[in-house]
């Protein structure tokens, strides 16, 4: 899976955690903010792992999305565990 597809499909995801953020998720790049530029509640951040989880088949080791920053953070620790 290329890095774009990652993350077209995470956007998919940030929708789904609360579609009031549909516009600001469509304007995204990987320099995006989770928290900032979202406004996700802890909540929001627990659904977003679990879908991560879930559509891409891996699991956050001693990691959550809390610990990053960006977009561009949680795509490349995708990639890293798509390809381990």
């Amino acid at each position: 899976m290329t890095r774009a597809e990652i993350f077209e499909k995470l956007k998919e995801i940030l929708v789904s955690a609360d579609e009031r953020n549909r516009e600001a998720v469509e304007k995204c790049s990987e320099d995006s903010d989770l928290i900032h530029d979202f406004g996700f509640s802890s909540v929001n951040m627990l659904y977003l792992v679990i879908s991560i989880e879930e559509e891409f088949d891996i699991r956050f080791k001693e990691l959550g999305v809390s610990d990053f920053k960006k977009v561009s953070d949680v795509i490349t620790y995708i990639e890293g565990e798509l390809n381990s």
